[in-house]
């Protein structure tokens, strides 16, 4: 029986590309000089911490850094972006990674697949949803139908099997 994955995933390795190219570009501009402005990335965490020494600085660091991102396709539906906290003379603001599919979202994946009525059969599996069916091309329509929607995390389509 014909079967795919649907999964949201990210590349650690363009994250992390992204996240030295963002430190690099801020170390050599002028308006950053002086304000010991940086981003740590911690992988096991998946988050991505931006400090500097005033909020102000550190929009403009969130704006860097997603245009790092974009620019190696990773989505900003990815990132969950936490308000900026003062301490002392340095502002710091924390940006979790947002990986796989979670239940809700896999309800809403499993819904509107059952709502299109094609012939194929979805279930939640962890942090990923297989959808089933008897014809390869239903399973295509499956795919075409997952990418018109806009949902709360960009999908992945992998293990395609026949």
């Amino acid at each position: 029986m014909p079967s795919f994955d649907v999964v949201s995933e990210l590349e650690m390795h363009e994250i992390v590309n992204a996240v030295d190219q963002a430190n690099r570009e801020v170390s050599t501009r002028f308006d950053f000089k002086g304000a010991n402005a940086k981003f740590e990335l911690n992988e096991k965490d998946k988050t991505i911490s931006l400090e500097s020494s005033s909020d102000f600085q550190v929009a403009q660091m969130q704006d860097i850094l997603n245009n790092k991102l974009i620019k190696r396709n990773i989505s900003s539906k990815h990132l969950e972006v936490n308000d900026p906290v003062p301490s002392g003379k340095v502002v710091k603001q924390v940006i979790s990674l947002q990986e796989g599919i979670d239940k809700e979202l896999g309800k809403e994946i499993v819904q509107l697949i059952k709502d299109a009525k094609l012939k194929v059969k979805a279930s939640i599996q962890d942090n990923k949803v297989r959808v089933s069916g008897d014809k390869k091309d239903e399973l295509q329509a499956a795919i075409a139908l997952l990418r018109t929607q806009n949902l709360s995390l960009p999908l992945q389509f992998n293990n395609f099997r026949d």
